[in-house]
């Protein structure tokens, strides 16, 4: 029997088989709530149906709510509308889990009486990562399930719970191959009505142990987890929910964790985080690639250069399973780069992370060669060699004459034009930038950069090829350092300008990392290398960090840079490299003065958003939402905030204008707030 658009239900010797239908995710939106809420009245009212079995189509269980419904609002009937009904059903109701049951989906089951799930389920409650808690009552259950610690940790962390761990939690009840759970769900329902097994409520349950022993949990998680949550208002106020159900009756607690849902739904951090939800989904949509364009297979990939960057762009392809061959200039910088991927993977296996028939899997799939030639039968051949466009030309050129004609080829440059380099080849179509973000097989982020003859097809193999490997793909423009390093200037311009004028280098760390940066200019470059792109033979004492790299102040690496560094790289502010600071300044000319945290902040930041307006004028980002997604993944830009053209936002442009024209007045062009900016500000507009 069909029950609206999205819900059948069948009966089946005394069993109601409710079934969802709602691709991709069956996600609880109105008509989802509607068939269920119809289906289980109808199975309520029959007296021939004795228990029922919810179920869903496709390739996961209820794996969360219509997020769009937080900003328009709920439609009737609400989740805790369906969920009521669904608790109080006097007939046993069994929820069959597959694929990946969150947020509200998990809600719904763990309303439920009983819970079966397949062996590769996963189940979660990821709301936190929207700046949020459940609201339906997953922080009231689950502790009465799994324990008080245990649900503390899954709420507040939004993993995702393994079927394993969520048989030994009690969050499942029973576990099958996946091929059978249908049919086991069934047979449990039939199982249930023989038995005459009770409808077994988890709101009746008492919390595993004492009040005492419960609050001990309580305080001992929230002390472990102080420094973790101290920006973030969603896990404390889970934490403040968990709290409500050990404290306060089921119904009580329900309403407390209500009134905490509210209240964050119309926080800024949940807005924020909410922004970056959208802004993901919305990179695979771009004006650039054709909607008929397919991405081109990608079987094997080369990586010319073994240095950091290469060995990191080649871990993600064998962590992938995909072959790499490898190629070095020569036999010993060959050999040194596979010794680092091989230090990686053994690094990998001892803490855990990876058996010895997963490392042993992957570097299967490496082949390597000093050879060029060897990359012939590559679909795929990314160069990572140093920064300089004659020899990145060169390679192209030579590339071009090497690989098949099908192959695309792809630069990691970070700053360089990528047009050139396709002009240096016969085949400018089927080339385009691969930007990845150290380290490489870690971080993140990779910025696919387009040229204007790039075509569609190479463009959707890029973004493609992203997300094959696990990484954020943004869609960039080809300019002088795209999108992130573009920003990035504005902002080291302005630092080492102010350590001249009256800060230090650890004045200005620290009001970034307060800002919620993970770690300021000067203490980032120590942890790069302060030499990368630092050439010996051209220094000339120009600039401190010229000076700071001639007296072998190379940073972490030697122990020194703007900081000293012990064994276990603790950093203290450097006396010698204060004293090179002030003496540069003196040398230049300047008067030194105090400069406060306020304009330490407003002078690093305010221009990387002017530079971001720019850029979307430029059409080098498509979205101000692309230019967060950089930041904030790339770059650890506080996600709480919502990127850098988010939080510019909130801030408010026409205050950002004028605080840069009174820059302007001070220190010149620097500060030229950009036309695109300013006519945003006077139509009180937003760059999102």
């Amino acid at each position: 029997m069909k029950i609206g658009d999205v819900t059948t239900m069948e009966i089946v010797n005394q069993v109601a088989i409710v079934q969802t239908d709602a691709p991709p995710v069956n996600a609880l939106a109105a008509p989802v709530r509607a068939g269920l809420v119809t289906a289980l009245q109808s199975a309520i009212a029959d007296p021939s149906v004795h228990a029922i079995v919810l179920s869903c189509a496709g390739r996961t269980f209820h794996a969360g709510a219509d997020i769009t419904e937080l900003s328009t609002g709920p439609v009737s009937p609400t989740l805790g509308e369906l969920l009521a009904l669904l608790e109080q059903c006097p007939k046993p109701v069994v929820a069959a889990l597959h694929g990946t049951t969150l947020g509200g989906g998990l809600e719904l089951a763990l309303t439920a009486h009983y819970r079966i799930a397949a062996e590769d389920a996963r189940v979660g409650l990821p709301e936190v990562q929207l700046g949020l808690i459940p609201g339906a009552g997953g922080t009231q259950r689950l502790p009465r399930v799994c324990g008080v610690g245990p649900a503390l940790d899954i709420i507040t962390s939004g993993r995702h719970v393994n079927a394993g761990e969520a048989l030994t939690l009690g969050i499942v009840d029973r576990l099958v191959p996946a091929a059978s759970l249908a049919a086991a769900a069934r047979e449990w329902a039939h199982e249930l009505i023989a038995t005459g097994a009770p409808c077994r409520r988890v709101s009746e349950r008492a919390i595993e142990g004492t009040r005492d022993a419960q609050h001990a949990v309580i305080s001992a998680f929230t002390a472990a987890q102080g420094k973790a949550f101290s920006r973030l208002h969603a896990p404390a106020a889970a934490i403040r929910a968990v709290q409500a159900a050990v404290d306060q009756p089921f119904a009580a607690g329900l309403a407390s964790e209500r009134a905490e849902f509210v209240k964050l739904l119309q926080d800024p951090q949940s807005r924020a985080l909410r922004h970056l939800f959208f802004a993901e989904r919305a990179l695979s949509k771009s004006r650039f690639i054709s909607k008929e364009a397919a991405p081109l297979p990608i079987h094997r990939v080369g990586v010319v250069g073994a240095g950091t960057m290469g060995g990191g762009i080649a871990m993600n392809f064998l962590n992938a399973g995909i072959p790499v061959h490898l190629v070095e200039v020569s036999a010993e910088a060959l050999e040194r780069g596979l010794s680092v991927i091989r230090r990686n993977y053994a690094s990998s296996a001892a803490k855990g992370k990876l058996t010895a028939e997963a490392v042993t899997t992957r570097l299967g799939l490496l082949a390597s060669s000093t050879d060029l030639a060897s990359l012939s039968d590559c679909d795929l051949v990314i160069e990572a060699i140093y920064e300089n466009m004659d020899a990145k030309l060169e390679l192209f050129g030579r590339l071009d004459g090497l690989v098949k004609p099908s192959a695309i080829l792809a630069s990691n440059t970070s700053y360089l034009d990528i047009e050139r380099m396709g002009q240096a080849t016969r085949r400018p179509q089927q080339v385009l930038g691969l930007h990845f973000f150290s380290p490489a097989n870690v971080n993140r982020l990779l910025e696919v950069v387009r040229t204007a003859s790039a075509s569609s097809e190479t463009l959707a193999t890029g973004l493609a090829v992203a997300k094959r490997i696990r990484k954020l793909g943004v869609l960039v423009g080809n300019a002088h350092g795209f999108v992130g390093n573009r920003m990035l200037a504005q902002r080291q311009r302005e630092a080492d300008k102010l350590i001249l004028e009256g800060a230090l280098p650890w004045d200005v760390d620290r009001v970034l990392e307060t800002f919620g940066l993970p770690m300021g200019p000067f203490r980032m470059r120590d942890l790069a290398g302060m030499d990368i792109g630092w050439n010996r033979t051209a220094s000339a004492s120009s600039t401190v960090r010229e000076i700071l790299c001639e007296q072998g102040r190379l940073g972490q690496k030697t122990k020194s840079g703007y900081y000293d560094y012990d064994e276990s790289r603790r950093a203290t502010p450097s006396t010698v490299a204060e004293r090179i600071v002030l003496d540069f300044a003196a040398e230049h000319g300047y008067v030194r003065r105090p400069i406060s945290d306020e304009e330490i902040l407003e002078r690093c930041l305010y221009p990387m958003v002017n530079e971001g307006a720019r850029i979307l004028a430029e059409g080098i980002a498509e979205r101000a939402s692309d230019i967060d997604m950089v930041w904030t993944t790339g770059y650890g830009w506080p996600v709480w905030t919502g990127g850098p053209m988010h939080w510019a936002d909130q801030v408010g442009l026409a205050h950002i204008v004028e605080r840069l024209r009174h820059y302007e007045s001070l220190y010149g062009a620097d500060f030229v707030p950009s036309e695109h900016l300013q006519r945003i500000a006077a139509a009180g507009g937003s760059l999102g």
